[in-house]
Order: structure tokens, then sequence, then C-alpha cells
């Protein structure tokens, strides 16, 4: 098709009545269907937005915004963090936005800034946001905050009040079941934990899900490390570790600490995993190509954040609408060659060793191997 051009040779803005007249219906079926609103036939519909692919046609959203009273954007509190899991969340929600139509918009905090929160929440009112989402993963002991727009919670979020609240969650403590439970079902009889900075609401709960399920086990609970997400303080804890040689298996709280371990581990001549398991939580993508390949968590950031941003979406659009319960997230534990059954124990009064496990390898599974489960 050949479109006029300006005066100044730049090809005219395409409006609404164009693709109308292009798809052969009236103005208000266009709008309509760029609204996205029902009992539209599905014939019609796809006319109406190849017209407007063909024309290169854009709503105006300004206009729209004052005539419906919305701007569709969604703000963000988060982290100014590079680490994996914030980093993850936000370009999670960055794509779910995106998809549902809506314009992000991002205010991000310090950690130790008690009043980042207040401040980045009054920032994206202020630019008239429609709906907020918290992904703020520090306890910064913030009083009562008053958002007048639909929040989505990404956490455990500060104390506030709003006029409708949805929550999604990756449920990290059922991550941290499922990887202390893999150590002991190798037959391990307790699991050390290398936890996270606790006033980070996910370090909480992979804490909560190991005692859980060495509880649920029988296990003895062995004293926590408390790391602070940094490889260093992995290899500091490892290095602590290392002169216990009852220490057969132990759950980090990141990969990146359970890396920092390992190194110590291997540094004092304890081998992993003949010698000492390590399982840890995110699958960053160097997980698989350390020395061992990482056994880890996998948490579904994308999928979370999509199934959140619906429901953030619905009660923004829909208010009165009930919601659908939220689905819990599956857990993905990936096997790799960092755990194995812990180290036969000395026959007493013989200077051998006992006869290994025979699993068919050091690791009870063909080296190298990778297996994703999902668990209940």
């Amino acid at each position: 098709m050949t479109r006029l051009a300006r005066p100044g040779g730049s090809p005219p803005t395409p409006r609404s009545v164009d693709v109308a007249r292009l798809a052969g219906v009236s103005q208000k079926t266009v709008s309509r269907v760029l609204n996205d609103e029902p009992y539209v036939s599905a014939d019609v519909r796809r006319r109406v937005l190849d017209a407007a692919a063909e024309l290169g046609y854009r709503r105006n959203e300004a206009a729209r915004a004052l005539a419906s009273g919305r701007t569709r954007s969604i703000g963000v509190v988060t982290l100014g963090s590079a680490l994996y899991g914030p980093a993850s969340w936000l370009t999670g929600i960055e794509r779910a936005v995106r998809k549902a139509g809506y314009t992000l918009r991002v205010a991000t905090t310090i950690e130790g800034d008690p009043g980042g929160i207040a401040s980045a929440l009054a920032s994206l009112l202020d630019q008239g946001v429609d709906g907020v989402v918290i992904s703020e993963p520090i306890d910064e002991g913030v009083g009562l905050i008053s958002v007048d727009v639909p929040v989505l919670v990404l956490g455990a979020p500060p104390t506030f009040t709003a006029p409708q609240v949805v929550t999604a969650r990756v449920g990290a403590g059922r991550l941290a079941r499922a990887a202390t439970e893999h150590l002991l079902e190798l037959g391990h009889a307790t699991v050390h934990h290398l936890a996270g900075p606790q006033r980070w609401y996910s370090a909480r709960d992979r804490l909560a899900g190991w005692r859980e399920a060495l509880r649920a086990h029988g296990a003895d609970e062995p004293p926590v490390v408390e790391g602070d997400w940094s490889a260093a303080s992995g290899y500091a804890a490892g290095r602590e570790l290392a002169g216990d040689g009852t220490v057969t298996a132990v759950f980090a709280a990141n990969d990146d600490m359970a890396i920092g371990l390992i190194r110590a581990q291997l540094e004092a001549g304890r081998r992993v995993p003949e010698d000492i398991s390590v399982v840890g939580f995110d699958d960053i993508p160097v997980a698989a190509y350390v020395t061992p390949p990482l056994t880890t968590l996998r948490q579904p950031f994308d999928e979370a954040a999509r199934q959140g941003l619906a429901l953030l979406v619905q009660v923004i659009e829909k208010p009165d609408v009930e919601l659908p319960p939220a689905a819990d997230q599956p857990v993905e534990l990936v096997i790799r060659a960092s755990t194995a059954p812990p180290p036969p124990r000395p026959i007493p009064g013989c200077g051998r060793r006992a006869i290994p496990h025979a699993h068919g390898g050091p690791h009870g599974r063909p080296a190298g191997s990778e297996v994703p489960s999902t668990q209940p």
C-alpha cells in the first residue's frame, strides 16, 4: 500500500479512521478491538489488528489515559542490586508487564535505607501508576505505609495498606525443603546450612525450609553458618567447616556461596562429592560449568512474575471479579555432580574402609548426569 507523504517527506501519522477504512469497519469497532473489549468476532478482530499493523498505527495513550483515568503503567519497587535473585525478578516482571500491554516504571532502593521504600512508592504514585509491584527483599523495619492502588507482593513486604493485595512467590521454603530432603535421601545423617543474611526475607524462608525438612526426618539440627550471598562468604564458611570431618552435606542458600564453599573444601583436601556433598540455590548460569557441576534448585522467576502480573492486571481492570487462587510453583531440583551418598564409615577394629555404596558410581548415577526433577 502506498502512503501519502507530508510536505517534509515523512508519511502522515495514521489515525484510527485510517485503520477503520482499511479494515472495512467503523471507528467504534476499531476502538473496541484495540481496547480488547468482548463481543467482537475473531475475523473482525484479525482484520483490525492486521490493518493497524500495516499502517503502523499506535494508540494515543495520553488521550486514552485522560478518558479512562488510567495510565496503563505499573510501578516496581526493587532493591538496586546486581544479585541474581533481585535482578531475575525485575527481568521477569518487565517481560510480564510489557506482554500485558502496560508501561513499566522502576524505583530502586538501597540496602540499609529505611526511608527508601516509602520514597520509592511516593515517586511511583506521583507518576500516576495504576498498580505497584513490591519486589523489596529486605526487612528494613519500616512502619505502616499507605498505598492507594492495587499491589502485587513478591516475597514478604513491609507493612502497608492498599485497596487490594495479591501475592506471587516462588516458594523458597518448599525449594529449601527439597534441597535438604535430597541430601537426606542420599543417606546423610544430617545437613548443615550456609544461610543468607537474615534481614532478607528469602534467606529466612530458606532457613525455615531446611529446618522443617530436618525435623520431619528426625535429623539433628547443626548450628547455622550465615553468609552474605557472596562467594567470598561461602569460601570463609567452607574453611570453617573443613576442619570438621563429620560434616558430609551442606545446603547453601545460593549458588555463589555454594561455589565458594566448594573451593575451600577442595583446598582443604576434601573431595566433592566423595567426602562432602553440596547443594546450591538459584541455578545461576555458571552452576553447570563449575567443578564439580553444582546440584541446585531452579527458581521459576518468569512464571511467578507472569502469574502475579496477571492477577494484578485483573484487579486493576476488573476489581469486582473474584481472583482465582494462586498456584504453587513447581519444585525443580537440578541434580548434577556435587551430591552423592555419604562416605562410608570405617569398620570398627579395622584399618580398612567399608565397601563403598553400590550405586553405579560415586554419585549414584552416571557421571555428569543432570536430572531435573519435580517434587511435591
